[in-house]
C-alpha cells in the first residue's frame, strides 16, 4: 500500500465527520456529564451518553441504519428492543423492587396514582392538533409518565421511528426530577398546605394479601386492557418473587444483575440509535418539548388532585404527595417527601408519597396499555 492510500485509509473516519456527529457528541457529552458530574441518574444517562458518543463514530460498523447488519448494536437493538425484552426485563427488576404495603394500606392513594396520567391524555391531544398521526401522539404523549421501559415498549409498537427522541426525554426527564417538579409544587401548593401532617396508622396488610395482589392485577389488567399483559405481568411477577419470600436467589437476582444488565445494554442501544440523521430535526425538538409539557401536566394534575382530596378531607391530606403519582419509582415519592419536611423537618409523609408512587406506576402502566388500544385500533 502507497503512502497516499495509507493516509486515505487512516483518515477516512474523518472523511465522513460531519457537523451533525459533532452536534451529537456535545449531545453525549452532556449526557454522560449530568451522569457523572451531577450524578443525575447515572445508572440511565451514562449508558445513553456513551452509545450516543459510538453512533456517531463513522464507519465503526456497530450498526447499520436499519439493524439488519451483524454489528454489536444491531445484535442487542434486534434481540432487546425490537422484541420489547429488555424494557420486560427491567420490570421484572422494578416489580422485586417495589414494596405495595403503603398502597394496600392506603388505598385511597390509588386515585392519585390515576391523576397523575392526565398529563398523558392532555398531550396526546395537543400533539394530534400539531399534526402528528394518532400512533407518534400516543407515543409522545406517554412520555409524561415518566417511566423509562413503559415509553420504550409503546413506541416500538406504535412508533419505532420516534424510539430515540422518545427515549431520552423519558429518561432524561426522571433524571431531573428534583429539578422540574419543585417550581411546581411551590406555584401550586401553599406553604400552609405543604406543611399539613398526615397521620400514619394505616390497617395492617397481611402476606396473603401481599401475594395475592400481584395475581389479581395481572388478571384484572390483563383481561380490561390486554395491551398492557405484557408489562404488568413482568411488573407482577418480580413483585411475586418478592413478596412470597421463597425464591430469596430469584428476587435478589431480579433486583440485582438482571435489571442492571437490562439496563446497559438498554441504554447503550438507545444511545446508539441516536445518530444525526436520525436526531438532529425539528420532529425531535417537538417531541421534547411536548414531553416536557406532558411531565408537567402529570405534575399539575396530581397535585390538584391532591389539593381536592386535601379539602374534602378537610386539610387531612397534604396535596404534595399528589406530585408523586407518577411513576418514577421511588424518586418522585422521595421528593415530595422532602418537599414536606423542608417546610417542617418534623412533617414524615414518605409512607403517604410512597403509596401514591407505586399507584403512579401501575396507572402508567394501565396508560400505556390503553394507549396502544386507541393507537392500534385506529390505525386497523
Amino acid at each position: 500500500m502507497d503512502p497516499s492510500q495509507l493516509f486515505a485509509e487512516l483518515v477516512k473516519g474523518f472523511s465522513h465527520f460531519t457537523l451533525g456527529n459533532a452536534g451529537m457528541l456535545l449531545v453525549a457529552g452532556t449526557l454522560i456529564t449530568l451522569a457523572v458530574v451531577k450524578e443525575y441518574e447515572p445508572v440511565l444517562l451514562l449508558p445513553i451518553g456513551f452509545g450516543c458518543l459510538l453512533a456517531n463514530l463513522p464507519l465503526s460498523g456497530l450498526m447499520t441504519a436499519d439493524h439488519s447488519g451483524l454489528g454489536l448494536f444491531d445484535v442487542l437493538y434486534r434481540a432487546g428492543i425490537s422484541t420489547e425484552l429488555f424494557p420486560l426485563l427491567i420490570f421484572v427488576g422494578v416489580g422485586a423492587m417495589i414494596d405495595f404495603s403503603p398502597l394496600l394500606a392506603l388505598p385511597q392513594m390509588a386515585l392519585l396514582g390515576a391523576a397523575g396520567q392526565f398529563g398523558i391524555f392532555g398531550t396526546l391531544l395537543l400533539a394530534t392538533l400539531l399534526g402528528f398521526p394518532l400512533n407518534q401522539a400516543a407515543s409522545i404523549g406517554v412520555i409524561g409518565a415518566i417511566d423509562g421501559p413503559t415509553s420504550i415498549f409503546v413506541a416500538t409498537k406504535l412508533a419505532p421511528e420516534l424510539l430515540a427522541p422518545i427515549a431520552v426525554a423519558a429518561y432524561s426527564y426522571m433524571s431531573l426530577i428534583p429539578i422540574i417538579q419543585p417550581p411546581i409544587m411551590r406555584l401550586l401548593t401553599t406553604r400552609a398546605e405543604r406543611r399539613i401532617r398526615m397521620e400514619y396508622a394505616p390497617r395492617p396488610v397481611s402476606r396473603r394479601a401481599l401475594i395475592l395482589l400481584p395475581v389479581v392485577i395481572t388478571l384484572v389488567v390483563g383481561l380490561l386492557v390486554p395491551e398492557a399483559a405484557p408489562l404488568i405481568s413482568m411488573l407482577m411477577l418480580g413483585n411475586l418473587l418478592r413478596e412470597s419470600h421463597v425464591v430469596e436467589r430469584l428476587s435478589k437476582a431480579a433486583q440485582n444483575e438482571i435489571i442492571n444488565v437490562a439496563t446497559l445494554f438498554l441504554g447503550l442501544t438507545i444511545g446508539s440509535t441516536m445518530g444525526a440523521e436520525q436526531f438532529l430535526n425539528w420532529a425531535t425538538i417537538k417531541i421534547l418539548i411536548l414531553g416536557l409539557i406532558a411531565f408537567v401536566l402529570d405534575t399539575a394534575a396530581g397535585l390538584l388532585f391532591g389539593k381536592l382530596m386535601s379539602f374534602l378531607s378537610k386539610g387531612k391530606i397534604n396535596p404534595l404527595i399528589g406530585a408523586a403519582g407518577i411513576s418514577a419509582f421511588p424518586m418522585a415519592g422521595r421528593l415530595a417527601a422532602k418537599m414536606a419536611q423542608d417546610e417542617d423537618f418534623d412533617n414524615f409523609i414518605l409512607m403517604h408519597a410512597m403509596g401514591s408512587n407505586t399507584a403512579g406506576q401501575l396507572g402508567s402502566v394501565i396508560a400505556g396499555g390503553v394507549l396502544l388500544a386507541l393507537a392500534s385500533g385506529a390505525l386497523h
